[in-house]
């Protein structure tokens, strides 16, 4: 059973083609590959499968052949994950799967659009077009009994984005943020972001549902920047955004928002077929 291994910005996936949709990918077996002990280690799996293969799941879309099936490092199924979109296309290239220029694959939050920057199979950016972000209401995240404002930010899954002028580097996130369960019954992505000001660059770190801190968040980058662009006054705009793993931009105009980043593939392999059985 071939497998490979990506990331964007240290954000870090098990890659497993699965054309056919014959793996019986259970939440114990995902959360064993993506253990860093017993397992391959990342924050999460993407299986690579034909939309017409997927089984349970939304109905595919004429045109589009190929589905990101999205799975945190517990087992539990995603909607979307803005690195992850862009590992699996770089996947797709890599492994001739993609004929070239521009990509669609199918998500959980709908079919979403990818470029490829210095050619497809190649190293260079990656962005993927996350449709509009829907602005939700306000809330709060806790840490340590320390109450955060945010907004909740619909971006195909959940994210409540607290702008703070606290230093976000001496937060502990160790533990999930304390968060309002009736606004978010299936648990919400967290992030704290620092003030954007009059400036065009911003640092983030988040919390993940499902999976705990992580060196990156796509979806949750976007969130950050439209939480950011809307503390300052400003609607549209284009923010670079430091997170722990790297740097990514975020480009929010009229009509949608894009992601731009790094993704690359470090590694491709073979798990063993007692290992999977024993999962």
């Amino acid at each position: 059973m071939q497998f490979s291994k990506g990331h964007g910005t240290e954000n870090d996936f098990v890659v497993l083609p699965d054309p056919d949709g014959v793996l019986d990918l259970t939440p114990s077996r995902v959360a064993a590959l993506c253990d860093r002990r017993r397992g391959l280690g990342a924050d999460g799996v993407l299986r690579v499968v034909r939309w017409a293969a997927l089984g349970a799941g939304p109905a595919p879309e004429p045109g589009i052949e190929w589905f990101m099936d999205y799975r945190n490092a517990d087992g539990s199924i995603a909607e979307m994950c803005g690195n992850g979109v862009r590992v699996f296309g770089r996947y797709l290239a890599h492994a001739g799967l993609h004929a070239g220029g521009e990509l669609a694959i199918g998500t959980r939050a709908g079919v979403k659009g990818i470029r490829f920057a210095g050619g497809d199979a190649a190293g260079g950016e990656v962005s993927v077009d996350m449709g509009p972000a829907r602005v939700g209401e306000s809330s709060t995240a806790s840490i340590d009994g320390s109450a955060f404002p945010g907004i909740a930010v619909d971006v195909g899954n959940p994210h409540l984005a607290c702008v703070t002028d606290v230093a976000i580097s001496g937060l502990d996130l160790t533990r999930p943020p304390g968060h309002d369960p009736a606004l978010f019954p299936h648990g919400v992505n967290v992030e704290f972001i620092a003030p954007l000001g009059d400036g065009t660059e911003t640092t983030m770190r988040v919390h993940e549902r499902g999976v705990g801190e992580t060196r990156s968040c796509g979806t949750g980058t976007v969130a950050a920047v439209v939480a950011a662009l809307r503390q300052a006054g400003r609607a549209t705009g284009t923010v670079g955004v430091q997170v722990p793993g790297g740097r990514l931009r975020v480009t929010v105009d009229e009509t949608t928002t894009w992601l731009h980043g790094p993704a690359v593939l470090v590694a491709h392999g073979e798990l063993s077929r007692a290992w999977w059985d024993a999962a």
